[in-house]
């Protein structure tokens, strides 16, 4: 299912007033005491809102020990906020949890180049997700397919009976497939598909719920049995998509014109619509974006990766998730759409207090918007990372910030990491061992 979103100039002195501004000057600069007053004061944040960012009023092993098993403590994660995002006119900070460096810096920093263009326009689709039954030993699969497409609606009503919240939501079970698999390694097999919208759930839960209720019914109407009941992370009902406009001059560098540069990363985007070994890092810069979001917001990164790369490969041979090209107005212009199940209810999104605070950071109040932030991080990392490429190569600025990590690892604290950084990457030597040496001899 794809859908297309209508390319249109923003002008940026009409857009929407939301109390937050995400254009902050020099936030990277400030100390991370700083950032955080900062944040609270634009976002609204209480007192233990803010603590719960900071870390220090943030997931317990008590609440730890609720959520998962064998619990013996808590792992922490970088979480820096993004500045800069303007989607659909409308400003978002936009909190990333991440340890790998300039990330959050990229992203900020393309960002800022689309805000230039008009900032992001994204769309997400309806919630809708299926759920999949797993049907064995039927005699006749083409005549089962008939008697199940025909007691539809009798299977969609035991689907929402399971779920009469998600139903007063506007939710619920919304259409039934059935796929004939004639040929597989188990014999002949039906698929039935439940088609559900979780609303702003991510639906994993209701899902599942709903198909093993339906299982006994799917037997008693084919002659056959039931193995696998449950949903599919190919959302590729739920998909979100985002566009950017880049005009060449905010792509210059001191090397390059705006559109030398925006030409280089039209080729480099080239590489990986057919090349599955440059498509597979390609599309890792675009998921750096995505699930540091998705892991500040307390979402499954891990399904959402999954749907992705399914989606990247549906043609058959896996490619690019996104899209660049140039245009006749002087733009460099970049789409990408991905499968995004998403939510702002259930899960971590509410248990965990960092994760609950994050999502009143974006200020988003649908799971669809969410997407529309997400889908756009994720642009915004890819136009970053294909920048660096295309011009002074990545390791330039990633291996700055990566030097600081390796000074840290070599037992530098305070002053003497920035210390230790600066030596290496003065020497052009970034290396543990290097690391070591440098904090022996300034100790």
């Amino acid at each position: 299912m794809l859908f297309c979103v209508t390319r249109v100039r923003i002008v940026m002195d009409g857009h929407i007033k939301t109390g937050i501004v995400s254009r902050i000057p020099g936030f990277y600069k400030l100390s991370p005491s700083e950032r955080l007053r900062e944040l609270q004061t634009r976002a609204g944040l209480t007192d233990q809102e803010a603590a719960a960012l900071e870390g220090s009023l943030g997931l317990d092993v008590a609440q730890a020990d609720r959520m998962s098993e064998n619990v013996v403590g808590t792992f922490g994660l970088p979480l820096g906020i993004a500045v800069n995002f303007l989607i659909n006119g409308q400003d978002y900070l936009v909190p990333m949890a991440i340890e790998e460096p300039s990330v959050v810096a990229a992203a900020s920093h393309a960002a800022k180049l689309v805000r230039e263009g008009g900032g992001f326009l994204a769309r997400a689709s309806e919630s809708q997700m299926i759920g999949q039954i797993q049907v064995l030993g039927v005699d006749d699969p083409s005549e089962s397919r008939l008697k199940l497409l025909g007691e539809r609606e009798r299977l969609l009503a035991v689907a929402n009976e399971q779920d009469p919240v998600m139903v007063e939501l506007g939710g619920g079970a919304r259409d039934l497939e059935v796929r004939v698999l004639p040929d597989t390694l188990a014999g002949p097999m039906l698929v039935v598909h439940l088609i559900y919208d979780c609303r702003d759930a991510m639906g994993a839960n209701a899902i599942n719920t709903a198909v093993e209720a339906l299982a006994p019914l799917v037997e008693e109407m084919t002659g056959g049995k039931v193995l696998l009941r449950i949903l599919s992370n190919l959302a590729d009902r739920r998909l979100a998509r985002a566009e950017a406009v880049v005009p060449f001059q905010a792509l210059a560098t001191d090397g390059l014109d705006g559109r030398e540069v925006a030409k280089r990363i039209a080729t480099a985007y080239a590489l990986a619509e057919v090349d599955p070994y440059r498509a597979a890092t390609h599309n890792k810069g675009i998921m750096n974006g995505i699930d540091a979001v998705l892991v500040a917001t307390g979402n499954d990164w891990r399904a959402v990766e999954a749907g992705a790369h399914a989606y990247a490969a549906r043609s058959g041979q896996y490619g690019s998730l996104s899209t660049w090209e140039t245009d006749g107005d002087g733009s460099l212009v970049g789409s990408l759409e991905l499968p995004l199940a998403v939510g702002i209810v259930g899960g971590a999104t509410k248990a965990h207090p960092a994760a609950r605070a994050a999502e009143k950071v974006l200020g988003v109040g649908t799971a669809q918007q969410l997407a529309e932030v997400v889908v756009s991080a994720g642009l915004a990392q890819n136009l970053a990372a294909l920048r660096a490429l295309a011009t002074e190569g990545i390791q330039r600025g990633h291996m700055e910030l990566h030097a600081r990590s390796m000074a840290i690892a070599a037992g530098a604290a305070g002053d003497l990491v920035d210390r230790v950084a600066s030596c290496m990457v003065e020497e052009g030597i970034i290396r543990l061992d290097k690391a070591e040496e440098l904090v022996r001899e300034m100790c």
